[in-house]
């Protein structure tokens, strides 16, 4: 399970040191694609297999499931933690979810999400000056 935010540092060979206590989750390879809210998505391979299948799976007749299936299938890269703990991001995903150098790591249970910090700091703060309204809704779903 995946939990937490975490601050790193990208250099300029497009590495991310993944956070001590992921590691061992991800030692046997994991993939990376773009997610929502220009962040990218991070999963071991155990977890896309997961969602691949979903996706492979979905009616192709319908546009937005072809759009969101190419989103992220098709921009998916798998990736190897090698012995300093990093990871390489391809320059076409860096460039998706603006990464520069300040990286946020944030868990969300089956994923990490790398962000641009200032992007992240953005997020939280509109989140949490909604976050009435968002529990009333999550509410309304039964959580």
């Amino acid at each position: 399970m995946f939990i937490g935010e975490y601050s790193h540092s990208l250099d300029d060979k497009g590495r991310l040191s993944v956070p001590k206590k992921f590691r061992n989750a991800l030692a046997k390879g994991a993939f990376v694609t773009r997610g929502l809210d220009n962040c990218l998505f991070l999963y071991t391979k155990v977890e896309w297999a997961k969602l691949a299948e979903k996706l492979a799976n979905l009616p192709f007749a319908q546009a937005n499931t072809r759009a969101f299936a190419r989103l992220m299938l098709a921009g998916a890269m798998d990736v190897e933690v090698d012995k300093q703990g990093r990871i390489i991001l391809p320059e076409y995903l860096r460039s998706y979810a603006t990464l520069k150098k300040d990286v946020v790591v944030a868990g969300l249970y089956n994923r990490l999400e790398l962000w641009d910090a200032g992007k992240w700091s953005e997020y939280t703060k509109r989140t949490e000056a909604e976050s009435t309204t968002i529990a009333e809704q999550m509410g309304q779903l039964g959580v």
